[in-house]
C-alpha cells in the first residue's frame, strides 16, 4: 500500500470517504497525478463490479460443522463492510437527537387519489412516500438550517435540495439521490425514485447516483411499522423515519373520530440542528402534509 500524503482534490478526499475508498490506493489523473473526482468514481465502479467467473470454477475447501453447530458464518460483502463503518461513524461521533410529529394523512391521501388520476395520462403513479419527498423537500427550503452539512470547521447550507431515498438491497443498504427534489413535480420524482431503486437492486448505480444528498428518507411504512428512529447519513445533518399509515382513535373538537395517522421521527445532528430549528421544520412539513395545496403557496 502507499505511503504518505496523497495529492487530491477536497472533493475527491469526501467521496473516497463516503464510498469507503482508501484513497491512497487510488491513482491520479489530475495534473501531477492529483485524484479528482473522477478517478474516485472509476475505482468505486470497479470495486462494486461483479468479479469474472473462471473457465474452470475453483475448488472451494468448506470445512466440516462441529457437531452441534446450527449457525453459519456468512463473509461480510463490500457493501456491508461499508454500511456498518458509515453506521459506526455516524452513531458514535454524531450527536442525535430525535423529533416526532404525528401527522392526519385525510387530505394527503385524497390528494394522492386525484395527482394519480392525472398522471395516469403519463403512465406514472406515486406513491405516499413519493409526497413525502416532495414536501420535505419543499419544507426544506423554507428551512435552510435544516438543509445542511457538517464539515468539522464549517457547516455548509444548500440552497437546492437534493434528496437521499434510503433503498434496501440483498446485502445492505444505499441511498439514491433525487436531485433538486424540489423543483421537481411528483410525476417526475415518482419515476426518478422507481429507476433509481431499480438500478440499486440492479447493483447498476453510478457513484454520482447515491452521493451529495443533502438530507435523506427512510420509509418503513411498508411493513407496518408504526415508528422507528433513523440514523444520519454523514455529513448530513438530519434525515426522516417514516412509519405507516394507520386508523387511529384521536380527540378532535371534543369527539373521538377515526384518522388515518402516520408518524415521523426526525434525527438531527445537534452540532448543526437546534431544538426548535428542527421543531421548525417538522412543523412546516407536518402542516404541507395535512394541507398539500399549501405547497404550492
Amino acid at each position: 500500500m502507499a505511503t504518505g500524503r496523497v495529492k487530491a482534490s477536497p472533493l475527491a478526499k469526501r467521496l473516497a470517504s463516503e464510498l469507503g475508498l482508501d484513497i491512497r490506493t487510488v491513482q491520479g489523473s489530475g495534473p501531477a497525478g492529483r485524484v479528482i473526482r473522477r478517478d474516485i468514481e472509476a475505482a468505486a465502479a470497479a470495486a462494486s463490479a461483479p468479479p469474472v467467473t473462471p473457465a474452470v470454477p475453483a475448488t472451494v475447501t468448506v470445512p466440516a460443522a462441529a457437531p452441534g453447530e446450527d449457525f453459519v458464518d456468512i463473509p461480510l460483502s463490500q457493501m456491508r463492510k461499508t454500511v456498518a463503518r458509515r453506521l459506526a461513524e455516524s452513531l458514535g461521533p454524531v450527536p442525535h437527537f430525535f423529533l416526532t410529529v404525528d401527522v392526519d394523512m385525510t387530505r394527503a391521501l385524497a390528494a394522492r387519489v386525484r395527482v394519480n388520476e392525472l398522471l395516469a395520462a403519463q403512465g406514472a403513479r406515486a406513491s405516499l412516500n413519493d409526497m413525502v419527498i416532495k414536501a420535505v423537500a419543499v419544507a426544506l427550503t423554507h428551512h435552510p438550517d435544516c438543509n445542511a452539512w457538517w464539515q468539522g470547521d464549517s457547516i455548509r447550507r444548500f440552497s437546492r435540495v437534493h434528496i437521499g431515498v434510503a433503498v434496501a438491497v440483498p446485502d445492505g443498504l444505499i441511498t439514491p439521490v433525487v436531485t433538486d427534489a424540489h423543483a421537481k413535480g411528483l410525476g417526475r420524482i415518482s419515476t426518478e425514485v422507481r429507476e433509481l431503486a431499480g438500478r440499486a437492486r440492479e447493483k447498476k448505480l453510478q457513484p454520482h447516483e447515491y452521493t451529495g444528498s443533502t438530507f435523506s428518507i427512510s420509509n418503513l411504512g411498508m411493513f407496518g411499522i408504526e415508528e422507528f428512529t433513523a440514523v444520519i447519513n454523514p455529513p448530513e445533518a438530519g434525515i426522516i423515519a417514516v412509519g405507516a399509515v394507520e386508523e387511529r382513535p384521536v380527540v378532535v373538537d371534543g369527539e373521538v373520530v377515526v384518522q388515518p395517522r402516520m408518524r415521523i421521527t426526525m434525527s438531527c445532528d445537534h452540532r448543526v440542528i437546534d431544538g426548535a430549528q428542527g421543531a421548525r421544520f417538522l412543523a412546516t412539513l407536518k402542516s404541507f402534509l395535512e394541507e398539500p395545496a399549501a405547497i404550492l403557496i
